[in-house]
């Protein structure tokens, strides 16, 4: 709670300027601004915090957005400690409603890259290279965070909804969750997981972004320990299943062998009856030659 005041989470806009459905999570109005319920604040952030920590944990990626000014630094540095994607300059449309076509522009910045690397761009002329140049930097900078991006994200965390409504609007259409700061002059209905608060503010977005952040490492962490676990178990069991094994092994080798030494024994007992036969059947004779 003291670190939600001492950001400012709970300043929030004029009187003149907010929304009425925003009016749940209004605590009281000072000099001609809404100061916004860090109670409220603080429960839902922790819900937040739990559903983007078990994204994370079932291996799912989070797209964090923020184009305003005083949020791209701060939403690159979070999402990039965090390892996820993030979107800083501009929401293309069709960013997540047609990943397709955005797919062939990142296939696009990739092969400019490559060109650069390997030299290759050396080889064309100066008007070549000038275009090639602009057209890597423009993409660079529209999809530089969603490089690596191979399908859709979890989630999304998003920086003021009023201007990034394209990015909701998109998640919303793919089912997307979507998790965001709503001031009192944003729609919190389209919103999964609003967090009432200050979304203007520095430090009030670096304290709510810096602790999605650390709630997808956390997530991470967990499912890695879990993989670690299973793997643990699996070694343990196969030297088991192997003495369980052996002690079957060796009773059949002594089943096999038990049945061979019952062939042979009925054979040696009818050898040695055949004799025995022979001189009861010689001493049954001798009176009647006599």
């Amino acid at each position: 709670m003291k670190a939600l005041l001492g950001a400012g989470v709970h300043f929030g806009h004029r009187t003149q300027r907010w929304n009425p459905k925003m009016a749940q999570y209004i605590y009281m109005e000072r000099n001609g601004i809404y100061l916004v319920d860090l109670q409220k604040t603080l429960r839902m952030g922790r819900e937040a915090v739990e559903f983007v920590r078990g994204a994370a944990a079932k291996g799912g990626h989070v797209l964090f957005v923020g184009t305003k000014q005083q949020a791209r630094e701060i939403i690159q540095e979070e999402a990039k400690r965090a390892g996820q994607f993030f979107v800083t300059h501009r929401w293309l449309g069709g960013m997540l409603t047609n990943f397709t076509t955005i797919s062939k522009s990142i296939g696009r910045l990739i092969q400019l890259e490559e060109m650069e690397e390997q030299g290759v761009m050396a080889s064309f002329g100066k008007r070549e290279i000038l275009s090639f140049t602009r057209e890597r930097g423009k993409l660079v900078r529209n999809l530089e965070g969603i490089k690596t991006m191979s399908g859709l994200p979890a989630a999304i965390v998003v920086i003021d909804t009023r201007l990034e409504k394209i990015a909701v609007a998109e998640a919303n259409k793919l089912g997307i969750p979507v998790v965001a700061i709503v001031d009192t002059n944003c729609d919190p209905d389209p919103i999964d997981f609003p967090i009432p608060g200050n979304d203007d503010a520095i430090r009030s977005v670096r304290l709510i972004v810096s602790a999605m952040a650390d709630a997808v490492i956390e997530g991470r962490a967990t499912r890695t320990e879990g993989k670690m676990d299973e793997q643990d178990e699996a070694a343990e069991e196969k030297p088991a299943e192997t003495a369980d094994e052996k002690p079957g092994e060796a009773q059949a080798e002594a089943d096999a062998a038990a049945a061979e030494a019952g062939d042979d024994t009925p054979e040696a007992e009818g050898a040695d009856a055949a004799p025995a036969a022979t001189e009861e059947a010689a001493g049954e004779e001798a009176p009647a030659q006599e």
